[in-house]
């Protein structure tokens, strides 16, 4: 299985950090943002990891190199800045990606789930992509979806928040070309037609939307 990191964002809410650093290279405890989720990956015998880059581009090559460092092979897919959301720059790295279902995680997230169990639970024939929930943070108290029976849905007594950690058939962006495209629409509608698996981790997360999350995770993580 490859792995697609997502790391093209501007990162605006933790300006004034984002604007000489992207966010991923952020650094939290002994490491970069993203250099937790490559070692995860590779733990778990992700090896093949693309990262869509845009705000700051060049220092991701400069610091992260090819991923040898990391017992990793790392490939870039540049994107003009500001211009293709979540879901265009998924479908501009398809070609990077092949046909195999691949981990989506995004840049800015720190946590402790283990990605070897996306790779043991292979998605069902049925299904588009499977996601990985967990109980919502302070800053997303409604949630984004339910989960009922393993299948995402758009409503129900309980809702639950992306984690910004799922895999993706590439069949679910099929006939979409390389354009501006939020993830949210063409989510909604694979749950709509029951096609999204989904799963409930309770372990460590954390967002690293703000300067006050970031410094609160390098807090903990020095302790």
């Amino acid at each position: 299985m490859k792995a697609m990191i997502l790391a093209a964002g501007r990162g605006q809410r933790l300006r004034p950090y984002t604007d000489s650093t992207p966010k991923p290279l952020l650094k939290a405890g002994k490491f970069l943002l993203i250099e937790y989720i490559i070692q995860a990956l590779v733990k778990a015998g992700i090896t093949e990891i693309i990262i869509n880059i845009a705000h700051l581009a060049e220092q991701f090559p400069a610091t992260l190199g090819n991923g040898h460092q990391y017992g990793a092979s790392i490939t870039y897919s540049l994107e003009q800045e500001g211009a293709l959301e979540t879901a265009g720059g998924i479908i501009n790295a398809l070609p990077l990606l092949g046909d195999e279902p691949f981990l989506i995680v995004n840049g800015d997230v720190w946590t402790d789930y283990d990605y070897q169990r996306l790779v043991d639970k292979p998605l069902s024939p049925a299904c588009m992509c499977h996601l990985v929930m967990i109980n919502n943070p302070a800053h997303n108290p409604l949630g984004d979806f339910a989960l009922t029976t393993g299948l995402i849905e758009l409503e129900g007594e309980i809702k639950y928040t992306y984690s910004g950690i799922g895999v993706y058939h590439p069949r679910l962006f099929s006939g979409l070309t390389v354009q501006r495209l939020a993830l949210k629409p063409i989510l909604l509608k694979a749950i709509a037609e029951q096609q999204i698996s989904g799963e409930l981790y309770q372990g460590d997360w954390s967002d690293i939307g703000t300067i006050e999350r970031l410094e609160s995770l390098s807090t903990s993580l020095n302790a």
